[in-house]
């Protein structure tokens, strides 16, 4: 990706990819033997895998489901749709999988590689149509515009480019293969304003990481998309997440953020925001099997039950579960044992300086600088 905040970002989406890449190039077990059978009949696939033109049932099948999941979106049955998209892509999991009777590496190979060859080629058609690509994932490309666009300019050039992309596929498809194309690109999001952070101690963009604002066509009001960052993992406190979400607020916005950092280190170190410094997380193994590495939470949940054990209360932790915890000076403590001070600071440092020094270089600030000008007043 291209780091870096931009104004007017479009995301363009292929419609179920992995399913469209079976269902367009005939990928199929039968059909791998019946293609490597009788090649002048087959579709060349990827690691020297061949398709038979016919002689296959997976297509079938994806074109049923792409078909109950259209009337779905019709009907506005959103957990049906759903529950179809993920039937449907659970096609290219398995058959990657070497559990499965049908697996064959050559399957998942002519799905992914297609896949990327398929974004790789519709990027480039981007580029030469004068428009910059900053990131391209799975399915999506991004694609940023002209700062002096206006929203309806941008839906604009949104719709034209995947109409013109889906016609070029259409006929690339059936000049090289003589086959009918189901890749269908859509215009998904427009962001007005939009973030693409680095990797975190790195000058390299970040993968799946990015927020944007997006403004609502029919009111004008506005909200922030979070893809990848702290505020929507739960292993993140409510006070990173609450002060992401009116920091990049003020950024999107050209509101100098550093009232708002000031206050927020202010009122953490008063008291104010000690409901929110709770951590949440899992314990994923029995708690007596962290034995080389024991993460905070793990030294939490041992305290915790040390304390039900020493109280005769029910064992909480043992088996797996949740675990609510703060930092203190002491260490990891559960909350409902807290016996310590917090540990403000580390608060500050830990879930504070990260989540604005990931945007605040793009507006020639960093939380440090911020912090020490305030410093410099008394």
């Amino acid at each position: 990706s291209a780091p870096g905040l931009y104004d007017h970002v479009l995301v363009l989406d292929f419609k179920s990819l992995y399913p469209a890449i079976i269902r367009t190039f005939k990928i199929d077990p039968m059909g791998l033997v019946e293609g490597l059978t009788d090649p002048d009949n087959a579709i060349e696939g990827f690691r020297e895998a061949r398709f038979h033109r016919q002689h296959h049932f997976l297509p079938d099948i994806i074109t049923s489901l792409w078909q109950q999941r259209d009337q779905a979106k019709k009907d506005n049955d959103q957990p049906r749709s759903q529950a179809i998209k993920i039937l449907m892509n659970s096609f290219y999991g398995v058959l990657g999988s070497s559990g499965c009777r049908f697996y064959d590496p050559r399957l998942a190979s002519s799905i992914t590689l297609r896949g990327h060859e398929i974004m790789q080629t519709t990027a480039d058609w981007i580029a030469n149509a004068g428009y910059q690509v900053i990131y391209g994932d799975t399915d999506s490309l991004f694609v940023v515009l002209d700062d002096a666009l206006d929203a309806a300019a941008c839906r604009s050039i949104g719709n034209r480019l995947v109409s013109m992309m889906n016609d070029r596929w259409r006929k690339r498809v059936q000049t090289q293969f003589q086959l009918e194309c189901y890749l269908e690109l859509e215009f998904e999001t427009h962001f007005s304003r939009f973030l693409m952070p680095t990797i975190r101690g790195s000058e390299s963009g970040s993968k799946k990481r990015y927020a944007g604002l997006v403004s609502a066509e029919n009111d004008g009001s506005d909200r922030i998309i979070f893809k990848g960052l702290e505020n929507v993992r739960t292993d993140w406190t409510m006070l990173a997440r609450r002060f992401q979400q009116s920091l990049y607020d003020d950024v999107f916005h050209d509101r100098d953020p550093s009232t708002l950092i000031r206050q927020t280190v202010s009122q953490t170190l008063s008291g104010n925001h000690d409901a929110d410094l709770v951590y949440r997380k899992q314990l994923r193994r029995k708690l007596a099997d962290y034995v080389r590495n024991v993460p905070p939470h793990v030294r939490a949940a041992r305290l915790a039950d040390d304390r039900n054990q020493t109280m005769g209360k029910p064992l909480r932790y043992q088996n797996r579960g949740w675990i609510n915890y703060v930092i203190t000076t002491a260490g990891p403590e559960p909350v409902e044992y807290r016996q310590s001070p917090l540990d403000y600071e580390h608060y500050i440092e830990r879930q504070l300086k990260p989540v604005a020094d990931a945007v605040l270089p793009f507006v020639g600030l960093s939380f440090d600088t911020v912090l020490s000008r305030q410093e410099a007043l008394f």
